[in-house]
């Protein structure tokens, strides 16, 4: 919903989200980040109609966007966003500055409340006011009833680590680091949830592009950049073993998580109306065990 790589027409963006809801999905997230507000804007224009009630919304601080002096002439696609660079993001993990992101994002999303926060990417910026300011900020609006929940989310399970060990949150979300194609959250991270009873959101379930077709391509995206080779044939292989069990690769890519009991949902990003539909298929499709026995005999624990 935020132009990510490449505009998302407003029809369609618009068609994707009456697909989602109509779909029966009810779990929605978004961030400042995603193209500086845009997705926030277009999931609120949604959301704004439909009984507050029905549904949970996540949003996300630590960055916030600014006027940017001098912009608007270019664009964001340096921070993979098709959107114009009227606005800049700055870093703020302070106490003041949480509390002015969820005002922010309130205001964008046109609605009165979020249920839950996270911290986004902290190890991307002052990782310690993160620890040292902005989880207490949060911890102390949960305890207001401003939202209901608090987490972290992280391409980092390492980071996500320190965060959970605060004994603080009520949830992490891990980006990419516990998938079918790798699962380096389970050394640590996923231990140190279930210890602190802290459930986890997987995302980037698809390694960013590399899970995402039946049949992996070496042009594939993977972390958001280029699929080294050994990652690929790791993909192929996986692929060739679905195919053998009558199940696709995304199939078992989008399932895969919801094996650990410390994980409770999938989130998954969508486009288009189609998109939509292809993952709701992808949800109801029926696993057999022997597939993931297969799995487990290819080697688990993988950090590629």
């Amino acid at each position: 919903m935020g132009n990510l790589y490449r505009v998302t027409p407003e029809d369609m963006a618009e068609a994707a989200l009456e697909a989602a809801w109509d779909g029966g999905l009810r779990y929605y997230d978004t961030a400042p980040h995603y193209g500086m507000g845009l997705s926030e804007r277009r999931l609120g224009a949604m959301l704004s109609t439909r009984p507050r009630e029905e549904f949970v919304l996540s949003s996300k601080v630590g960055r916030r966007i600014v006027p940017n002096p001098g912009g608007g002439a270019g664009d964001d696609l340096d921070h993979s966003f098709a959107v114009p660079d009227a606005t800049r993001r700055v870093w703020d993990m302070s106490a003041d500055g949480v509390r002015r992101s969820i005002e922010e994002s309130l205001e964008r999303l046109g609605l009165d409340r979020l249920d839950v926060v996270y911290l986004h990417d902290p190890e991307e910026g002052p990782e310690d006011q993160g620890l040292d300011e902005a989880i207490p900020a949060l911890v102390a609006l949960r305890e207001q009833g401003v939202v209901s929940a608090i987490g972290v989310g992280s391409k980092s399970d390492l980071t996500l680590a320190r965060f959970v060990a605060t004994g603080a949150l009520d949830l992490v979300m891990i980006s990419g680091r516990y998938t079918l194609l790798e699962q380096p959250a389970a050394r640590e991270l996923l231990p140190l949830c279930q210890e602190h009873g802290t459930s986890a959101v997987a995302v980037s379930v698809y390694n960013s592009g590399i899970l995402a077709s039946d049949s992996p391509s070496p042009d594939s995206s993977y972390e958001y950049g280029r699929v080294p080779r050994e990652v690929w044939e790791r993909a192929v292989a996986l692929a060739e073993t679905c195919r053998e069990h009558g199940v696709s690769l995304p199939e078992a890519a989008t399932h895969f998580p919801l094996r650990h009991p410390a994980i409770v949902n999938v989130t998954l990003g969508m486009r288009s109306p189609e998109q939509v539909a292809s993952n709701l298929s992808r949800m109801q499709a029926q696993i057999p065990d022997e597939l993931w026995e297969a799995i487990d005999a290819m080697g688990g624990d993988r950090a590629l």
